[in-house]
This record gives structure tokens, C-alpha cells and sequence, in this order.
């Protein structure tokens, strides 16, 4: 099983996931590295991506990043930046210098913006002797629905406007796209199967939505063209995350 084979730097490299364990990103949402460290033991092997998001890299930074190289599975630095080109470009090159695979940009910053976070990743990870981080550019977000939408003043439905910041945000350079389920066939179908979709507001058949809108299963997320699901509190407080991530990949592979 596993999306990772080792790089020349020791950095854990990215592969597009052919199997149900590897297709998982397992959100590793702590307050410090030592707890996700805890966690990504209990699921390494069992899953094909880390992702370090705001919570833990915030408070800890780049230890956040290193507290996970030992496992070898790749990391999705999901940081959303989300600025003026110049300063996510700086941003980008920070981020590009620290081992990750992915980095997620918002699309809705626009395409000069998307463009400069491509360059920044390049500078970054060329300084460091890494491989470039792929850059992801996220929708809309799964905590949106329509409503939300319309009351910060972007056009409704949410299929529609991730479809808009998708096509900009490919054209602009981005390599893959953050989406819901809802929306994951829409993009496919309209954008084929280069851009890497990673799938957040996954949730398995019984688990609590928490504070999501737009959610799908494993199952019909995969089918509809996933690569990675994003899968953070069914996970994180399983009492056996292990056997809770197994649980997954079967209902993975029944897609």
C-alpha cells in the first residue's frame, strides 16, 4: 500500500493514489507536533497523506512539518493563503522550502495571485533541493452552502462558482483543485483528469457532519473522480484510528 516513495533529499515524494488506503489524507488537526506525531503513528501505512493545517502549523511551524518526516508518507501543508501576489509569493517560498507535496492556495485570490504562489513554490523548493510542492487551489469551501454564499457576495450555486475558480485557477498554473464532494464529477467531466482533486467534507456512512455543508461518502466521492480524501475527526477521535482508516478503505473500495 502507500502514494509515497522516497526522494534523493529524504522527503517523502508524491504519487497519484491508485488504492483505497492511499487515496486517504488524514487531517492531522492538533495543537502541537508531539500529538500529530502520536497520530500519524497510529496511521501510517494505512493512509497516503498527512495534511498539517493552520491549527498545528501556525503555533509550531516548520517542527510541524518535521515531526512527520520519519513516517514517509507525503505532507499536505494546507495553509489557504490568501494575499497580494507579492506577499504569497514570499509566503510560497517559505513554504516551498519545507518538504511538503502539497500547498493549498485560495483560487478566489485570482490568477495573478495563483501564478506568483506557482513561482514562489518553484524558488522555494529549488533553494531547498526539493521537489516542488504540487499547488492545490481550494473552491469553495465546504462550510459554504448557498446562502453563505450569496451573503458574501458570490454568485450561488456552489457548483457553479467552484467550476468558475476552478477553470481560472487551472489556467492560471495551479496543478489541482480543492472541492466538496458535490462538486467533484462537475469538475472532471468539465476539466478532465489532469488537475489532482482533493476532497474534503468526506465522511463515512454514519459519522456526524460536525460543522460541514456540503458532504459525501467515500464510496460516491471516489467514484465521482477523487484522488484524496480529506478525513480529520473520524479519524482523530476513533478510538482505534488504525482499524477506523481500514474501515474506510473498505467502504473505499466498494466504490
Amino acid at each position: 500500500m502507500g502514494s509515497a516513495s522516497q526522494s534523493e533529499t529524504g522527503r517523502a515524494a508524491l504519487v497519484r493514489p491508485t488504492d483505497a488506503h492511499a487515496r486517504i489524507c488524514a487531517a492531522l488537526d492538533l495543537p502541537d507536533p508531539q500529538s500529530a506525531a502520536v497520530l500519524a503513528q497510529k496511521l501510517a501505512g494505512k493512509v497516503g497523506l498527512f495534511k498539517v493545517g493552520l491549527e498545528l502549523f501556525v503555533a509550531h511551524g516548520r517542527a510541524s512539518i518535521d515531526a512527520l518526516a520519519k513516517f514517509g508518507t507525503p505532507i499536505f501543508l494546507d495553509l489557504k493563503l490568501h494575499d497580494i501576489p507579492q506577499t504569497v509569493e514570499s509566503a510560497s517560498r517559505g513554504a516551498g522550502a519545507l518538504g511538503a507535496a502539497l500547498v493549498t492556495i485560495h483560487a478566489s485570490g485570482g490568477a495573478e495571485m495563483i501564478a506568483a504562489a506557482k513561482r514562489g513554490l518553484e524558488a522555494g523548493a529549488r533553494a531547498a533541493n526539493l521537489p516542488t510542492p504540487k499547488l492545490l487551489a481550494v473552491t469553495v469551501l465546504t462550510s459554504l452552502g448557498d446562502a453563505e454564499l450569496d451573503s458574501i457576495g458570490m454568485r450561488a450555486p456552489a457548483r457553479d462558482a467552484a467550476l468558475r475558480l476552478a477553470r481560472l485557477a487551472v489556467r492560471a498554473g495551479a496543478d489541482g483543485l480543492v472541492c466538496s464532494p458535490h462538486e467533484v464529477a462537475l469538475l472532471r467531466a468539465e476539466l478532465g483528469r489532469d488537475p489532482l482533486l482533493v476532497v474534503p467534507g468526506v465522511r463515512p456512512v454514519g459519522a456526524a457532519l460536525g460543522d460541514q455543508k456540503r458532504v459525501g461518502t467515500p464510496a460516491e466521492t471516489v467514484r465521482a473522480g477523487a484522488d484524496w480524501l480529506v478525513i480529520g475527526r473520524p479519524l482523530r477521535d476513533a478510538s482505534d484510528p488504525a482499524a477506523a482508516a481500514e474501515a474506510i478503505a473498505q467502504e473505499i473500495s466498494a466504490a
